[in-house]
């Protein structure tokens, strides 16, 4: 019974994990005033460059921070969209949904001789205890290192927005930008580069995928992942994981 229980929790935290990075992403975007309904096409390039990059490198932690770099991208381009040239958010966001997708398709038929997924990756994120065989709770606990990763930065998203002076500035850029601009922040520079660490984050989402879940990219990889970490996001009414704060 004990052993069920242990292996039901391992497979929740280890399947929740990609949602876990792609909603800290959202977050840190909605908490500064930005829309970011392009988690979706985040996860989805960072998934296919996760497992491009580790496919032809050998190295799942180089597969894992490109990307994080891929979102990033694709989030300047919503970020720039947004604050640079005005335009509404939310379709913003559409076209992010449309082109990150879009764009692993094509790349990965560049790469791989005309086929819509990559090639497996024979070398995926390390479990907790390595590669030493266990059995019973020992073997169910010993989970992908990405599921220890997600929440400890759960935990430093708390932090940064309650415990810092720039998780303050952060919160009232979001609640009250012309207050804040007085005060001597810069709103803008500030939105841009929170945007921008939501794409990292979802990236990480995306390869926590195919580097420790599937090892491989196909169309249907994320499926939805990133709407579902929104909606996450918005039933926690956009606030962080809570800590004891005693």
């Amino acid at each position: 019974m004990l052993n069920s229980i242990t292996l039901l929790i391992a497979i929740t935290l280890m399947y929740s994990t990609p949602m876990v990075f792609a909603g800290l992403g959202n977050l840190i975007s909605e908490k500064t005033g930005v829309i970011n309904i392009g988690v979706e096409g985040m996860m989805t390039i960072g998934a296919f460059a996760g497992a491009a990059v580790c496919y032809f490198s050998g190295n799942a932690w180089f597969g894992f921070l490109c990307a994080g770099l891929a979102g990033g991208v694709l989030a300047a381009l919503h970020a720039a969209a947004s604050m640079v040239f005005q335009c509404d958010q939310t379709v913003s966001g559409i076209a992010v949904n449309l082109i990150g997708p879009g764009a692993a398709l094509f790349i990965c038929s560049l790469l791989f001789d005309g086929a819509t997924s990559t090639q497996p990756v024979n070398d995926k994120i390390p479990k907790i205890f390595g590669d030493i065989p266990a059995e019973g709770l020992l073997g169910n606990l010993n989970m992908d290192v990405t599921v220890v990763i997600a929440f400890l930065m759960a935990a430093g998203m708390w932090w940064l927005f309650y415990k810092t002076k720039w998780g303050l500035h952060l919160q009232a850029v979001g609640e009250h930008p012309a207050a804040a601009d007085t005060l001597g922040i810069k709103v803008n520079r500030l939105r841009f580069g929170c945007v921008i660490a939501s794409g990292v984050f979802a990236g990480f989402g995306g390869a926590a995928v195919t580097l420790g879940i599937v090892s491989q990219f196909t169309p249907i990889t994320i499926a939805g992942q990133g709407f579902i970490s929104i909606a996450a996001v918005i039933f926690g009414k956009w606030t962080p994981p809570e800590f004891a704060t005693c």
